[in-house]
């Protein structure tokens, strides 16, 4: 509900967040389940009216139930126990929330939960290896995050392994190692972690907001910390908070899943029941009286930072009250009818007009306090004081003129099928639990959130604006780009030798994580995962469906050939300018009308060009299916592409542009393509200002007539629905859609590997990380040696805390935050990268010792040991993806568009265990090559860093 607690709030242990900010994230797969299997979420059929813009009949939020069938146990020892069965698929998901965070931090020691949470992977007294590779050999999707007032640890597996993540985390809750040598490794590695987000001009301006508005509270600290406060931490500073916060009775175990409560709770009793209860009392609470600074007299000058980056940025802070005040219900509505989608009133006053390229916001209540945030991103051109002015007229008028009927229901209709969608599955069901639990003291506080929502009046919503969003209560920060020379820097000089020499360490031997993992109890029966049903119309569109009735929902997950692999030099940007303006108007409806259609239901609906394709992603409550297929048809058969939204729809895109050429990961990995691909392929093309300047309507108009077609287009709808209405219902909007003339095939000239090692270094002033490519040309998805090489990646970079790379560079040596692998096979061959990010000074070592291991695997091969582990963890982790209806839809999807059978995604696990050691070494021979490398290393210069 407080939806920034799970967007910037949090600092996580998924240690590719810093590496690729910005990029569009994804959630993993969903189950198959019985056509007459019971919705989980329990809630009230309501049939739209599709098509319609007016708000849908708002149902009481009494019909819907986030928390029903929650059993509440409390142990001896004090641990509070949650547990929720769902027997949709055969996975579980096992959570520990500590109630510490951040604002539980003294002066001096900011950051020091976060430390702590790293250092509770290093091991434990009775088993003291890497707790990744525990969780990799398990085949879990696990993580950890660090709040202001949270620590969580949360892991999923198939529910034979249910047992064995009980015991480590209990093992790690009082057993953890917490010595010099791990202190100093993972000391580096969060500093890696914290000037990867300094990269970002948006960090850096919302943590001197922060400061301001909260100057005497742990809340205007950054969670992580600041390297000042980290390169002073002590073992004994870090063990304080660890002996100290780390007890049964100030943490909630939170189960979801497929198991039988009470054999679970005998298991957890065994387990975290026998940690002894703690004696002395916790620490006081730090913070109440002092959430915020005291209000003024006069609105406060804004905060301005002058430093390098490529865009202006605003950024406006309001206290709030706390998570349990009554007025969060009327605070979460009106945050929706602010900053709703692109109905919303400050989309429609900054974006729309053409002042911001980017504009949005959200409430985040604490146990302590909170805060109402809102930021946007000048367009070209733009003054931030002319944003700033155009924002509190927005606000006045809330204030002094209140909200429409038609705006509140929409709010409400949004937060109800928002928090629907993102509890489809277990994990995220767990999570709702354990924040609640945490921040209120009551897992059923989303539920009682909802009624209250409902109750909310216009009204109601008019006086939390006057109370909370004064214009004496803002903090206010602008950041105004200074450009050195308004380009990347050169690089300096050949840096493809290094004088240094790096001998990896030996490989993890599996049989010594065998040896400390607890015994799994084998029982889970394999499952077969359903097989899609495929309807081809007679226009050549292909749909996919699955019926799961889990949850009261339905995933629209579609490809069409029209991805930037169109694109022509002079005109490159024009796949992406097309999708990116399909939902600005069709023949029958404008952009806001499209918008109100869809927001109206709290459903969504967004069209992304990748390099092979044009994505199509959306999601609705399934009563809301009719409207969601509607608003898809109508966009693909009827686009108009209005000239006024094509302007403002450039100048977002040049503003991305200049975003992208000033973030590290960004520009080394488009130095990094262009230089692996010659200028002739399409993989090399990529927009600049002048191709983006040169784009006409009518380039976009030909472009869609020429590539939107339904004989290039997959549709994949997972969900709840009636297959016979569902068929019905696509015909009917997707039937007339024609087909004319016939697509230009494209042309992809031979990639030799280079002759030798190229090193490329395009400098970028203002930063503090590095981030480094390295990699050439490999396979296709379709190439025999694809599954191959799924194994072979695993064992080398797939797991950032189990892997060999991570092992070496990132746990041994501690040199990055996170370092990874890929195969990006596509339609057509693809690059095979590794991806790290460093501190500068670290990178040619970081650099050496990846290449040093990429020789060391070539020269001796990988052990029988190693492909077994790597197996069992990708067939292990697999049902657990495929329990998430947004990855099961998407693996589908591709699985049709790569041409694979229908039967590609239930023979997975047989194909993986087929793979040998010798097919893995054969392909190291064939596709691993240390010696012809492109690197690519973007960042300042390592003299830059150390000032």
């Amino acid at each position: 509900m407080r939806r920034h607690r799970f967007l910037s709030l949090l600092f996580i242990g998924c240690f590719a967040i810093a590496l690729f900010a910005g990029s569009a994230a994804s959630s993993q797969i969903v189950p198959t389940v019985a056509p007459d299997q019971p919705s989980e979420i329990a809630q009230s059929p309501a049939l739209s009216q599709a098509g319609s813009t007016q708000p849908a009949t708002n149902t009481a939020n009494a019909d819907l139930s986030l928390t029903a069938g929650v059993r509440k146990t409390v142990l001896d020892n004090g641990l509070t126990v949650l547990t929720k069965e769902v027997h949709t698929s055969p996975v579980v998901s096992v959570q520990v929330w500590y109630r510490i965070g951040s604002r539980d931090e003294l002066p001096g020691v900011n950051g020091i939960a976060h430390q702590l949470e790293h250092l509770m992977f290093k091991g434990t007294q009775s088993r003291p290896i890497q707790f990744g590779r525990f969780f990799s050999a398990l085949g879990s999707e696990s993580n950890a995050f660090t709040s202001y007032d949270m620590t969580a640890y949360f892991g999923t597996v198939e529910r034979d392994k249910l047992e064995a993540l009980l015991v480590l985390e209990a093992d790690r809750m009082r057993n953890s190692i917490i010595g010099e040598k791990e202190l100093a490794s993972e000391k580096r590695v969060v500093i890696s972690e914290l000037q990867g987000y300094e990269n970002n001009p948006s960090y850096r301006l919302g943590r001197a907001v922060m400061r301001s508005a909260f100057p005497d509270s742990p809340y205007g600290l950054p969670v992580g910390g600041t390297k000042a406060d980290v390169e002073k931490f002590t073992v004994d500073q870090v063990r304080y908070y660890y002996n100290t916060f780390y007890r049964p009775d100030n943490a909630t175990l939170v189960v979801v899943g497929d198991f039988q409560t009470d054999a679970l709770l005998q298991k957890v009793r065994e387990s975290f029941g026998k940690i002894p209860k703690a004696i002395a009392p916790l620490p006081k609470d730090p913070l109440f009286a002092k959430a915020g600074k005291a209000a003024l007299q006069a609105a406060a000058p804004p905060i301005i930072l002058k430093e390098p980056g490529s865009a202006a940025l605003l950024n406006v802070v309001y206290p709030l009250p706390d998570t349990k005040h009554p007025d969060v219900a009327a605070i979460q509505v009106m945050d929706y009818i602010l900053t709703g989608g692109r109905s919303s009133r400050i989309y429609q006053a900054l974006v729309e007009t053409g002042l911001a390229s980017d504009a949005g916001g959200g409430a985040a209540n604490m146990i302590s306090g909170g805060w109402y945030e809102l930021s946007a991103t000048a367009a070209p051109g733009k003054e931030l004081q002319a944003i700033d002015r155009a924002l509190e007229q927005v606000l006045a008028d809330l204030r002094d003129k209140g909200v429409t009927q038609e705006e509140l229901t929409r709010a409400k209709a949004q937060l109800k099928a928002s928090l629907v969608l993102r509890n489809r599955d277990i994990a995220s069901q767990a999570i709702l639990l354990g924040d609640n639990q945490i921040s209120t003291g009551d897992y059923r506080f989303t539920d009682q959130l909802l009624a209250a929502i409902a109750t909310v009046t216009p009204a109601d919503v008019q006086r939390v604006a006057k109370t909370y969003l004064a214009p004496t209560n803002r903090t206010v920060g602008f950041f105004e780009p200074t450009t050195a020379d308004g380009k990347p820097g050169a690089s300096p000089g050949n840096l493809s030798q290094t004088t240094e020499k790096f001998s990896p360490g030996a490989p993890v031997d599996p049989a010594e994580v065998a040896k400390y993992l607890p015994l799994n109890r084998t029982t889970t029966q394999p499952q077969d995962q359903a097989l899609p049903e495929k309807l081809t119309l007679k226009n050549g569109v292909q749909v996919l469906l699955v019926r799961d009735r889990s949850t009261p929902t339905v995933t629209l997950s579609g490809h069409i050939g029209a991805g930037t692999v169109r694109d022509q030099p002079a005109t490159a940007g024009l796949a992406t300018l097309t999708a990116n303006n399909l939902m600005n108007g069709t023949q029958t409806k404008d952009a806001l009308a499209i918008a109100k259609t869809l927001e109206n239901r709290g459903a969504s609906l967004g069209f992304g060009a990748s390099r092979e394709g044009v994505s199509i992603s959306g999601e609705a409550l399934s009563a809301d299916l009719p409207t969601l297929v509607q608003v898809t048809a109508d966009v693909l058969k009827n686009a108009s592409f209005p000239k006024n939204e094509l302007e403002l729809s450039r100048q977002r895109a040049l503003t991305g542009l200049n975003l992208e050429l000033d973030t590290p990961a960004r520009l080394a990995l488009r130095t990094f393509q262009q230089a692996i691909y010659p200028a002739t392929h399409p993989f090399h093309t990529f927009p600049t200002a002048a191709s983006l300047q040169a784009i006409t309507r009518d380039d976009i108009v030909r472009f869609y007539q020429q590539y939107y077609r339904p004989d290039a287009t997959v549709l994949t709808l997972v969900g709840d629905f009636d297959a016979v209405a569902v068929r019905t219902l696509l015909a009917r909007e997707l039937g007339s859609w024609e087909t004319t003339g016939n697509t230009a095939q494209l042309t992809f000239p031979a990639v030799p590997l280079p002759d030798k090692t190229v090193r490329l270094t395009p400098t970028l002033p203002g930063k503090t990380q590095s981030v480094t490519y390295l990699g050439y040309n490999a396979i296709a998805r379709k190439d025999p040696r694809y599954y191959t090489a799924l194994v072979f990646n695993q064992i080398l970079g797939g797991d950032t805390l189990s892997s060999r790379l991570g092992t070496e560079i990132r746990d041994r040596q501690g040199l990055t935050y996170g370092i990874y692998s890929v195969f990006q096979a596509g339609q057509t061959p693809g690059p095979f990268l590794i991806s790290m990010q460093t501190a500068p000074e670290d990178a040619e070592r970081a650099i050496a010792s990846t290449v040093s291991l990429l020789q060391q695997i070539r020269k001796e091969g990988v052990t029988e040991a190693e492909v077994a582990n790597a197996k069992r963890s990708l067939t292990s982790i697999y049902p657990v993806e495929l329990a998430s209806p947004p990855t099961l839809a998407s693996t589908i999807l591709f699985n049709a568009v790569y041409g694979l059978p229908l039967s590609a995604i239930r023979t997975y696990t047989d194909t993986i265990n087929a793979i040998t050691p010798t097919q893995v070494n054969a392909l190291i021979q064939e596709v691993l090559h240390p010696d012809r490398l492109v690197i690519v290393t973007a960042g300042p210069t390592a003299a830059t860093s150390r000032k």
